[in-house]
């Protein structure tokens, strides 16, 4: 198996995990949240489809959807906006986009991210990547210190793993809360 077929299966795997989860929720359950700082599938959803579409992008060094298609004026959020590191009054207040919108916008971004994928040969998956530094963490007062972070420099081969990955992580989020609400069968 190539790495591009890899990668693409890792990502078809968590698209068939997140579409089981979502499918015939109501807006009430996209919105629903286990607890008032928690976040809801809504929220959770628009974040990978907003960090998929941030880091294919940057690693083809293009403009984002959303800001080349002003997707950010068609769901009332802002520019910088990817679904992440909210306050939990910012949690609480957030506002699911409409679901028939945000599922067009997740299958434009993927549709891209094939397409780039498609593209890759087996040498530029060792290319480097030029990321912004990671912000600088800082310990909660009276909290446990936090250990510095290891230096990190990626490749678009541990870049697109991470996507991978972190899609699967949301995916089992989303089931997780489907369930806690209904049950995965019903």
């Amino acid at each position: 198996m190539e790495i591009n077929e890899f990668i693409q299966n890792g990502l078809d795997s968590s698209k068939r995990i997140i579409d089981r989860a979502i499918d015939g929720l109501t807006p009430a359950e996209l919105k629903w949240q286990p607890r008032p700082d928690a976040n809801s599938i809504g929220l959770i959803l628009f974040h990978c489809i907003r960090s998929e579409d941030l880091g294919i992008h940057r690693l083809q060094d293009k403009p984002q959807l959303w800001e080349s298609e002003k997707l950010y004026q068609k769901f009332n959020k802002a520019t910088d906006d990817i679904g992440a590191h909210y306050t939990a009054a910012q949690v609480a207040a957030f506002v699911v986009p409409d679901f028939k919108e945000m599922l067009a916008y997740a299958e434009a971004v993927r549709k891209n991210t094939l397409e780039y994928l498609k593209g890759l040969k087996a040498q530029d998956f060792d290319e480097k990547v030029n990321l912004p530094p990671p912000p600088v963490r800082v310990a909660i007062p009276g909290g446990r210190p936090i250990p510095p972070r290891p230096p990190f420099n990626p490749i678009v081969g541990s870049m697109l793993m991470h996507e991978v990955t972190h899609l699967c992580e949301h995916a089992g989020e989303i089931s997780y809360i489907r369930g806690l609400q209904r049950g995965m069968d019903k």
